[in-house]
């Protein structure tokens, strides 16, 4: 996968925010994919306390689900734990996986925001202008805006929202447990995102995508700590060939 346009990520949080200001001008938060033949997941994982980032990208064909290719990628950070700025912290590990994907996925899911960000510029909003990709940032948490608890059962919705502008959807993944929260990341309306975030789960509270990615950068980091011969695999040994 190609890298659209790129930037240094060894900056201060000064200029990370000023950088964040100026790439949120160019999400286009609208469009439609079409037939979704291919989906990825985007996810990273680090131990507590320390600055290497593993990060990873799972390739699943849509509908079935199914995993076609696994990339991952580690990178040491010097860029502070600062939430609103993770992608600083981050990017440069998942651009990394995200490059030694060889094949072309129509949507990218991220574990995080996107729009729905004090900036308007998370995760999947700032790898999304990077990869000029249709992108969604599906959250664990609510990081800004507010929303109401959406109904008990799958496919409940509820609007968050900041001032008068809804930046993105409380979306329940699985009937009984929390909602995520799903906004758009780059080029994809909400209304899309949120139907893809929903046809791609499979019984679980996170989609398949970012479901397995999670699990992913999980085994990566676990291999990599485990010892002299798993340190020294190279990323081909974690990546499923089509």
């Amino acid at each position: 996968m190609k890298i659209a346009y790129s930037h240094p990520f060894d900056c201060t949080p000064g200029e990370a925010i000023r950088l964040q200001e100026e790439l949120r001008r160019r999400v286009v938060p609208a469009g439609d994919p079409g037939a979704v033949d291919l989906v990825a997941g985007a996810d990273a994982s680090y131990a507590r306390g320390e600055d290497v980032i593993y990060a990873v990208a799972v390739v699943l064909r849509h509908p079935e689900m199914t995993v076609v290719e696994r990339a991952w990628a580690e990178a040491e950070t010097s860029f502070p734990y600062i939430p609103g700025l993770l992608t600083f912290r981050e990017g440069l590990a998942l651009l990394d996986a995200l490059q030694k994907i060889r094949s072309e996925p129509d949507v990218i899911l991220f574990d995080g925001q996107g729009i729905a960000h004090p900036r308007g510029l998370g995760i999947a909003s700032h790898m999304g202008v990077l990869l000029d990709r249709p992108s969604i940032g599906v959250a664990k948490n609510l990081l800004t805006g507010t929303a109401e608890e959406p109904g008990i059962r799958r496919g409940s919705t509820s609007p968050i929202r900041h001032g008068r502008e809804t930046i993105g959807m409380a979306v329940r993944t699985k009937d009984g447990t929390k909602p995520l929260y799903v906004s758009v990341g780059h080029r994809i309306s909400l209304d899309v995102a949120v139907d893809l975030v929903l046809a791609t789960g499979r019984g679980y509270r996170l989609p398949e995508p970012t479901r397995r990615a999670h699990i992913f950068s999980n085994e990566v980091r676990r291999r990599r700590a485990e010892g002299s011969a798993q340190t020294t695999l190279p990323p081909e040994a974690f990546r499923d060939r089509p």
